[in-house]
């Protein structure tokens, strides 16, 4: 393995963090805390990137990209975790919606989505899961029947981040009924603003104010708006789920967890000094390392043009979330009542940052496949041991 910067990596690491630390404002707590004036933000912010062309380094130079090695893709990720990641939602357009169309697309589609993606003007939402379909994908009973030129989609998603903003949908629905239920899905990229199709805001305990219900009623969409071939749906959503799964390690958390027991005093001394709290942030500490490791052995990996395959990547996205998720609850639990102060209150650690990344780090364990599917994923397709 291969962790080293070159001196160019050090220079664009220097100059993203200082555009960062011009562009960022003070009040902004990450997009999954904030509402309107957070999202708009997040808009303005990925235009400048996209100007600097640094929205979608990562894409191929015929696509609009700066075919970036991988080292700046990883110094760019962990800048934008430190920052709360103030692009909001459009980081999924980025790193998977934009490449699952290089893969899959036909030219139009290219045309017309990656340019828009890569000038960050565009908000997309992903219709995968449902009611009844969530972690088992391929449960799914959203329909898309054939009628000409056109399919008609009638059906229900529920979790869509996003959608109440979004101008497109990556939707996945039923083809084939009689087909097995992972070969009769196909893939759709549907316009928000279709006709019959409702967005209902839902109302969860993590407050986020961003996830959905969303409607398909005789929603019509042309044949055009398909993504890949029919019924070859599974296919697609699996290569865009690997490159979602592909992350990074952040240490924003405890960073801040760290400067509050420097700073509080219990019993006319530091809490860092008291050694159950000192050994709790050491222990949070290896496994921020351990996590960190873990994405820079697939981004090596990568570096070297070999594919870390879909084994790696859900090994990366386990350490990730177990380190996101311990962090935010050794907050909690180091910084007692003050740590649920949300944001607003007068004496809210961090202005309230803290509670809500602890709210966030909750659903990181579900969201993009729950923990145990991501097992499943290291112990079948990575290891190759039976079901």
């Amino acid at each position: 393995m291969d962790f080293s910067w070159t001196e160019e990596d050090t220079a664009f690491a220097k100059e993203l963090y200082e555009f960062c630390e011009h562009e960022v404002p003070s009040w902004f707590k990450g997009h999954y805390i904030g509402g309107d004036e957070e999202k708009d933000f997040c808009i303005q912010f990925c235009k400048k990137m996209g100007e600097r062309g640094w929205l979608t380094m990562a894409w191929p130079k015929e696509y609009g990209g700066g075919d970036a090695p991988i080292w700046p893709q990883m110094i760019l990720k962990e800048t934008m975790a430190a920052f709360g990641e103030p692009r909001g939602g459009q980081y999924m357009n980025v790193n998977w919606i934009g490449p699952s169309i290089m893969l899959h697309g036909t030219d139009e589609q290219k045309d017309y989505h990656l340019d828009r993606i890569s000038k960050g003007d565009v908000i997309w939402c992903q219709g995968f899961s449902e009611p009844d379909a969530g972690s088992d994908l391929a449960s799914l009973q959203t329909r898309a029947v054939q009628d000409g030129d056109d399919f008609v989609i009638n059906g229900q998603k529920t979790w869509t981040s996003n959608a109440e903003r979004a101008e497109f949908c990556y939707l996945i629905a039923r083809t084939d009924p009689e087909a097995p239920k992972h070969r009769g899905l196909t893939a759709f990229l549907v316009p928000m603003n279709s006709p019959g199709l409702t967005v209902r805001k839902i109302r969860s305990m993590s407050g986020y104010g961003n996830v959905n219900e969303v409607f398909f009623d005789d929603v019509r969409v042309s044949r055009s708006t398909m993504l890949g071939g029919l019924n070859e749906g599974w296919r697609v959503s699996m290569a865009a789920l690997n490159f979602e799964r592909t992350g990074y390690a952040s240490d924003g958390t405890l960073r801040q967890v760290i400067r509050f027991a420097k700073e509080t005093e219990y019993d006319g001394k530091p809490l860092s000094k008291d050694p159950a709290v000192s050994q709790k942030i050491a222990a949070a500490y290896g496994r921020y390392r351990t996590a960190r490791v873990v994405t820079y052995r697939q981004a090596s990996v990568v570096a070297k043009g070999d594919d870390p395959g879909p084994g790696e990547a859900s090994m990366a996205s386990m350490h990730t979330r177990l380190n996101m998720k311990g962090s935010a609850e050794l907050s909690m639990e180091i910084m007692g009542l003050y740590g649920q102060l949300q944001v607003g209150a007068p004496d809210a650690p961090f202005d309230g940052k803290l509670e809500g990344l602890w709210r966030h780090s909750i659903s990181s364990t579900i969201a993009g496949g729950t923990m145990e599917i991501q097992k499943e994923n290291v112990a079948v397709r990575g290891l190759g041991l039976p079901r």
